[in-house]
């Protein structure tokens, strides 16, 4: 039990280092949560900081999700009989994307989660088959919205909740249905006010990393 409790504090420790808030504070000597959307992630790095460093940061928020399940996962599991493999392995991403979201260096205040949930969910692809197409499934409805809208809360919000969906359509484990609509959750409880925006038609688009 104690491995448990250790692994999931040092993946939630993982998950809340703010890449976007670090990146902006080196090149730019800016504060993210003052400037642009005020969020903490890939999106609005992006738009501060142009397509090199903002894809690196996405890039870097994808990799703690992996990261968190896929190498502390493999690391622990040998030294865990309480629980299966697999439960270990959503304990530890969804502590990640908490600590993404509700990260413990900026008071709590961090990103939407998108980036480290596409993480999360390649490292149990690697783990689970049946995993894969469904993954496939996601980031195509991502990236076609995206395409046809140009916005990115959309893209992210309509994705999220196709998750679940397609984990009941392709008759997943009750464990990864239960887990898909957590992380559908987080999704849309982080993109409250995109959401609000996007109802008053206000939300910004994304066009060749600027903003309209």
């Amino acid at each position: 039990m104690l491995w448990i409790i250790i692994t999931i504090v040092i993946s939630y420790l993982l998950g809340s280092i703010p890449t976007a808030y670090l990146f902006v504070r080196w090149l730019k000597g800016a504060d993210i949560r003052k400037i642009g959307s005020g969020n903490v992630g890939a999106t609005n790095a992006l738009r501060i900081l142009g397509k090199g460093p903002g894809l690196l940061v996405l890039a870097l928020d994808i990799f703690k999700g992996f990261i968190a399940v896929f190498l502390l996962g493999n690391l622990i599991a040998p030294k865990i009989t309480l629980v299966q493999d697999e439960t270990l392995r959503m304990l530890l991403g969804l502590s990640c994307i908490s600590g993404h979201n509700w990260t413990i260096f900026l008071k709590f205040k961090g990103g939407k989660g998108v980036a480290t949930t596409l993480g999360v969910l390649l490292a149990l692809a690697v783990q689970i088959k049946t995993l894969r197409l469904i993954l496939a499934l996601m980031i195509l409805t991502w990236l076609l919205i995206f395409l046809f809208f140009r916005i990115v809360s959309l893209a992210s919000v309509l994705a999220g909740i196709a998750l679940p969906a397609y984990t009941i359509i392709f008759k997943q484990s009750a464990l990864l249905i239960f887990s898909a609509f957590i992380l559908c959750a987080f999704i849309l409880l982080r993109h409250r006010p995109n959401l609000i925006r996007l109802f008053q038609g206000k939300e910004p688009r994304q066009t060749f990393g600027k903003t309209k």
